[in-house]
């Protein structure tokens, strides 16, 4: 089977997630898209993210009844910060029976050349990039790449964040039951955070 990975800290996971993955799998030869949960980017700061179970059980909220998506904490399990290539490497070895596609928009695609073991990924793995506004895509590593024109809404997790601690409302911006589940926990009330990418 070919699995799409999509990996992000989701933090939250908000209705953009949503639709490019729901795009992904309706309009690509993706037959399921795995949300890879990651609990340490290693490009960004620890400081904001909240609990990976959390995180976790959020997009595992947002997906409830989807047989496509499905939410996984593979990277729990793993050395942090979080690293690709150790991801897939460990899939592979998990699964060897699927075919496992990076997923990514092209403003991630534009700092492959900057992960840890970026040519062995572009060496074993098809990329599938979705286009982002303002972001070329060029591939200098001649990665095996696919390209896709998913719709995109100008959502962010630093923004949704930033709105909960303010009290403002987040609805429609997550699904209604992700909404009641940070709500009954009181998530991200904490601080107000600096602003970051997703």
């Amino acid at each position: 089977m070919k699995i799409g990975l999509y990996f992000g800290s989701f933090n939250p996971v908000h209705i953009g997630h949503l639709i490019i993955a729901n795009h992904i799998v309706n309009n690509t030869d993706i037959s399921e898209l795995w949300f890879i949960v990651s609990p340490q980017n290693p490009f960004k700061t620890g400081n904001s993210l909240l609990n990976e179970n959390h995180r976790l059980n959020l997009v595992r909220t947002a997906i409830e009844g989807e047989t496509k998506l499905k939410a996984s904490n593979v990277e729990f399990k793993l050395p942090r910060p979080s690293y690709t290539i150790n991801t897939l490497t460990w899939l592979k070895e998990k699964y060897p029976e699927h075919h496992f596609t990076v997923i990514m928009g092209s403003d991630s695609f534009q700092n492959f050349p900057n992960w840890k073991n970026a040519a062995l990924i572009a060496r074993d793995y098809e990329i599938c990039i979705y286009k982002r506004p303002g972001f070329e895509i060029n591939n200098p590593m001649k990665a095996n790449i696919t390209i896709t024109e998913a719709p995109l809404l100008e959502i962010s997790s630093t923004h949704i964040r930033k709105l909960i601690a303010e009290r403002k409302s987040i609805r429609y911006l997550v699904p209604d039951n992700v909404k009641e589940v940070i709500d009954a926990n009181h998530y991200y009330l904490s601080s107000l955070e600096n602003p970051s990418k997703k």
